[in-house]
Order: structure tokens, then sequence, then C-alpha cells
């Protein structure tokens, strides 16, 4: 069900900023194996699926260092990073796919209004967000796909997200970001645009922490908005 904290008009939002991990993509099980394959390779006890997608949406650094138990040896860590990021760039699309509704929701939110731009602001790195659109379809979608390292801040800082003002002419108040968890709110807010939240990806227990303007349960939901 679509829930509104507070009201804006959809028809005046003319840039989109979307989240990739738990949001367009459901990337859990090749982040929790990438994630396990570093750990056992450095003599480390794996961990549950769920401890480690509860690790997700700061980064790739963050997420290593979460699931290392937060290490003083900084080494160990970057070591660690360096591993991931490697077994990550062969597995990356073993098992991630598209929530269902995703391609048809991007088309009806593009194609309701013909000045409307969409953009992807990520915490993963680049590289492999910008491949990730590519081979699921959604490229022909986006103006821009950032990632965690194409700024010299992440989300929530807010530069990623003024950016992609700047850089497509867009107003704050005429600017929308969506996500599934609280760190994309919280851009949000520090960019002073609207903000969504979504239920099913891996962080919507953190939406209470940040409630966002507009909740919703599906992509089809999101779409309902803009129709």
């Amino acid at each position: 069900m679509i829930k509104f904290h507070r009201q804006f008009d959809p028809h005046k939002i003319k840039l989109i900023i979307f989240d990739l991990d738990g949001t367009l993509i459901d990337s859990r099980l090749d982040l929790v194996h990438s994630v396990n394959a570093t750990l056992r390779h450095f003599k480390r006890p794996e961990l549950p699926g769920e401890v480690i997608a509860s690790y997700v949406g700061d980064g790739a650094p963050v997420l290593i260092r979460r699931a290392l138990g937060d290490p003083k040896d900084e080494a160990s860590v970057k070591m660690a990073l360096e591993y991931f990021l490697g077994y990550y760039r062969v597995h990356k699309l073993d098992h991630t796919h598209l929530y269902p509704g995703i391609s048809e929701t991007l088309a009806v939110v593009r194609n309701s209004n013909g000045h409307r731009q969409m953009a992807v602001l990520s915490n993963k790195p680049v590289h492999p967000s910008r491949a990730i659109v590519e081979a699921l379809g959604l490229a022909e979608f986006f103006v821009h796909v950032y990632g965690g390292n194409s700024f010299s801040t992440k989300k929530p800082d807010p530069l990623g997200a003024r950016t992609l003002l700047d850089q497509t002419r867009t107003r704050s108040e005429e600017a929308l970001i969506v996500g599934d968890s609280s760190v994309d709110v919280i851009t949000g807010r520090n960019a002073g645009i609207w903000t969504c939240g979504v239920t099913y990806g891996f962080a919507p227990h953190t939406l209470c922490e940040a409630p966002p303007d507009v909740v919703v349960d599906t992509p089809r939901e999101l779409a309902q908005i803009f129709e």
C-alpha cells in the first residue's frame, strides 16, 4: 500500500534518483556468496545471509569491515576488501536479477512525463554498478549511473545527489530519491529533495529511523504514483 507521510505533486518531479541494491536489483545472493568467499579465504567463519544483507548499503569497505567484526588491523581490512572486489567482479551476475516489475515501472515513470530524467546513485563501486545496469537491460533509462567511488564522499552525504541536480539542471523541489534504507532517505533530506522508501529491499527496517515522504511496497506502486 502507498503511504504518504508528506504529500508532493508527482507531475512536478523532473528527476528521480534510484538506489541500486535492494531497490532496482536483488543482488543479495551474490553479495552473500562474495563476502563468505572472502571470509573463507582468510580463514574466518562464514556468516548467515541475513546478517550479511543487513551490512549492505554503506559501500564495499564498510560491508567488509562489518563482516570482519570491525578489526583494528587496517592492513587486513584492505587485503580482504581487495579480495572481495576481485571475487565480486567475476560473480556479480551469477544470481543478481531485477525485482519483478522494475523495467515496466521505469518505463511508466519515464513516459508519464516527457521531460523526466532518471539516474542511479549507489554506494556500490561504480564499475560493477554500471556493468550490472547494462547487463540487466536498464541502461536506456538512466542519464547517469554513479557509484560509491564516483565522488569524494558516499551517501548519505548529498554530494552525489547535488551533482545530479546540477547536471540535469533540476531544482531540489523537483527531484525525488528512491531507496530501501535510511541511508537513501537521509541523503535526500541532506540534498533537500523528496524521498521514497521501498519495503521490498534489504533494509526496510531502517526506514523507521528516517521516515521517507512516501513508502511503497512494490515497484508497481511506484509506477502508480506517476501514472
